[in-house]
């Protein structure tokens, strides 16, 4: 109990030389608030950016893998265009084979895409994004329906001109109305608005489209009206969640295919099967570059905050000796001492820290384009974390060499 006590009285005495002394704490805590709204800024924009971009990366599937002609390319190395152009396109009949063979897909899916086609609906047009699909596009990918349902079996089977259009799709081409039922013009030909999608607003990377704008239709009625003037398609294949890494389901994929097309065992794939993780990978090599920018930015302020807190906490000691000395004539210990300093110097660097995170806070508020900024729980507690090591480490030396001192040294101090 006493212990408790004679801590909490420490507490209060910290607490009164801070208030005693507000410009020179103000002074003091600026280093420690720059170097913590540094950090926390560049954190929050990070773990906000990875956010954003992995939303975006949901539409292009999880777990699964693109058969396609052109590798992804994230600047390792040469990109070798010229071998790359010499290969065949996957075709609807690869597709077929690989549905009916593989054995550790989940789903196999074609897909193709035309951007920038005009759609209209009466007076009402836009450019949209169109994508043709077969039926499991819902299980690689996410589609979120807000109204009306999800194609059919038979829908796509006979190519029926049947469409899933996005937000955006559905506020322009049929403001203030229910689309579900209606029909619009695609290439000349009408299609019927079977399901709306849920607004995914915009994103830094849109990778595969903005779903927004997007319209998507059976893989037959997309092939009657583009595949006559680029008869090609993609391949996604989806894996199942206890196939670690996707190994088995990529080795039999690239078996399957080479195969296929009779391609010998000394020559290379004449395909490329991509991985959206890849992506997620490299961008987070940046990210991880951007983070370790953060901790050198403001570790440097925060270094000289402490050095700051530190001159001040020996100025704290010299100019309250006499004090010193007769708290410890009255029976003051010296770890009452020491944690009256140490508190003094903890909560001067948390004062700060807290003063960062607030600007933080505040900058969240701020309009960054599509990118929302949301300071975090995880980002708090290391910015009070961060705050109160500063201050154990500036006061340390200050508090234990106060701690020391002969009392009656002390007493006769001026």
């Amino acid at each position: 109990m006493q212990f408790l006590r004679q801590t909490f009285e420490s507490f209060r005495f910290a607490w009164q030389a801070l208030r005693s002394n507000v410009l020179r704490t103000t002074l003091s805590l600026l280093g420690v608030t720059v170097g913590i709204f540094a950090i926390i800024a560049v954190f929050t924009l990070v773990d906000s950016l990875e956010r954003n971009i992995k939303d975006s990366l949901s539409f292009i599937g999880s777990n699964v893998i693109y058969v396609q002609k052109w590798p992804w390319s994230f600047g390792e190395g040469e990109y070798q265009w010229w071998k790359y152009f010499q290969r065949p396109e996957p075709s609807m009949t690869e597709y077929k084979f690989l549905q009916a063979k593989l054995e550790n897909a989940k789903a196999v899916v074609a897909m193709d895409f035309k951007g920038r086609v005009t759609v209209k609906q009466g007076n009402n047009s836009m450019l949209a994004l169109i994508q043709g699909t077969t039926l499991d596009y819902n299980k690689v990918s996410d589609v979120p329906i807000l109204d009306g349902r999800y194609f059919t079996q038979q829908e796509i089977d006979n190519a029926r001109n049947v469409a899933i259009i996005g937000a955006d799709v559905a506020e322009n081409l049929f403001p203030a109305q229910d689309p579900i039922g209606k029909t619009y013009k695609l290439n000349g030909l009408n299609f019927i608005v079977i399901g709306t999608q849920q607004r995914k607003g915009e994103s830094l990377i849109n990778v595969g489209g903005n779903p927004d704008i997007k319209c998507l239709i059976p893989i037959g009625a997309f092939a009657k009206m583009f595949h006559s003037v680029n008869p090609s398609i993609d391949i996604v294949v989806a894996g199942y969640d206890d196939d670690k890494g996707l190994a088995e389901l990529e080795a039999e994929t690239r078996g399957l295919l080479r195969t296929r097309r009779g391609t010998r065992p000394q020559q290379e794939d004449s395909f490329a099967l991509n991985r959206p993780e890849a992506l997620a990978q490299a961008i987070s090599g940046i990210f991880v570059v951007l983070g370790v920018a953060g901790w050198v930015i403001g570790g440097f302020s925060i270094l000289i905050g402490g050095f700051g807190i530190a001159n001040i906490m020996f100025v704290s000691v010299k100019e309250r000796t006499n004090i010193i000395g007769i708290q410890k004539s009255l029976g003051a210990k010296n770890y009452f001492i020491l944690f009256q300093f140490l508190f003094e110097a903890v909560l001067l660097s948390l004062v700060g820290g807290l003063a960062g995170i607030f600007l933080v806070y505040l900058l969240s508020f701020a309009k960054l384009g599509s990118l929302d900024l949301q300071l975090t729980a995880g980002n708090i507690l290391l910015g009070v974390g961060v705050s109160s090591v500063i201050g154990v480490l500036s006061g340390i030396i200050p508090a234990f060499t106060a701690s020391r001192l002969d009392p009656v040294t002390a007493i006769r101090a001026k």
